[in-house]
């Protein structure tokens, strides 16, 4: 299937208007979880292609265990069937996602809390059962129209699409309805394949179960956190290189830091427009010193881009040095993290039984057979 990224002014107006309802949505949420956490059930997870670095940490992982210490219950979905569209990283899927739970737990998710798990999409077949309904719900037209799937076929330089990653939404889709989640932490990027989710729920229940809905509809969380740019202000990805990985020593992280892409001007200031390099680092200081990026170039005044890189280097590796340290403890115990592993993907196929009975059930494939 050949790739097609046709845009249109009408795209885009719809793209703002569901940005704008996701938004008043998001907002109500972050409002309503502290005080009624039992009412949500969130779903969050990646692909297992590396160990985790500090755009998941700082983007992703620090909102998910700041909605776990609300009270929520959590999923955490390790998308290790998704890397199947990805040659470089498939080899490596085991260990992949070994170092993705060592990093999760080092940096404060909590499986033994009893309200977070983490599961691999390989090992709960019963989400997996439920693509097949959904894809009778979705026509390709709507598939060839989602942004995001576009974007991934840009980066990963493809002329020609398998049929996993051209369904990446609608495993999405699963991955979210098969516990009934309803909250979904993500950025403006992801809300299509979100919406896409909504319309699947949607649609099921009108057509096979009207009275009695069997999915909810899942809403958008969305985070306020930065984004994180790589060391050469390109977005942050293993493949460029420009990465800072948790599990990365003090040492390494002064050398990746060293060699962050600045500009010639030695006074520093926070200007994300024309000085983009500048600003993401200034960023990643605030996040770390919970300073301003504005109070941060201050200080840095005229000591050009060598300063700027040093106080990032103390800020950030006294920032990681915790989480260093609990990566290192649990990583002496590897029986350890797949028992946590197992105990998740119990739970998450608990879940998926329970719900696959429902879809049965309401599409009369409930033969007794059981």
């Amino acid at each position: 299937m050949e790739e097609k990224f046709e845009v249109n002014a009408e795209d885009v107006e719809l793209e703002s208007a569901t940005f704008k309802e996701s938004a008043r949505r998001s907002q109500a949420l972050w409002e309503d979880l502290p005080k009624n956490p039992a009412r949500y059930r969130v779903l969050t997870g990646e692909r297992p292609t590396g160990p985790l670095h500090i755009g998941h940490l700082f983007g992703t992982v620090a909102n998910r265990v700041r909605i776990q210490n609300l009270g929520a219950t959590t999923f955490i979905v390790i998308a290790d069937y998704q890397v199947l569209t990805d040659r470089d990283t498939a080899d490596a899927v085991g260990a992949n996602v070994h170092e993705a739970i060592l990093d999760y737990l080092a940096s404060g998710l909590d499986p033994e809390n009893g309200r977070t798990f983490f599961f691999s999409h390989s090992h709960v077949p019963e989400l997996n059962q439920l693509l097949l309904p959904f894809m009778s719900l979705v026509t390709t037209a709507e598939l060839d129209r989602n942004p995001t799937v576009k974007e991934e076929i840009r980066a990963a330089g493809l002329r020609q699409v398998n049929a996993l990653m051209y369904t990446y939404p609608i495993h999405q889709a699963a991955d979210i309805l098969f516990c009934k989640g309803n909250v979904v932490p993500v950025g403006r990027d992801q809300l299509p394949h979100l919406e896409l989710t909504r319309k699947i729920a949607r649609r099921f229940n009108e057509r096979f179960s009207p009275k009695a809905p069997v999915f909810p509809l899942p809403d958008a969380l969305l985070s306020d956190l930065p984004v994180v740019l790589g060391t050469d202000g390109q977005k942050m990805s293993k493949s460029r290189g420009n990465t800072i990985m948790l599990k990365m020593t003090a040492e390494e992280t002064a050398r990746a830091i060293k060699g962050a892409k600045t500009d010639t001007d030695r006074h520093i200031t926070y200007d994300p427009q024309r000085r983009p390099e500048v600003a993401n680092l200034l960023r990643l200081v605030a996040i770390c010193t919970g300073e301003s990026p504005e109070v941060a170039a201050d200080r840095i005044g005229d000591g050009g881009g060598g300063k700027l890189k040093a106080v990032l280097t103390e800020a950030l590796n006294a920032n990681l040095a915790p989480i260093r340290e609990r990566r290192a403890r649990y990583a002496e115990d590897p029986a350890y993290v797949r028992t946590l592993l197992r105990k998740g993907v119990e739970r998450a196929r608990e879940e998926g039984i329970a719900t696959l009975e429902q879809v049965r059930k309401a599409m009369n494939m409930d033969h007794g057979l059981d």
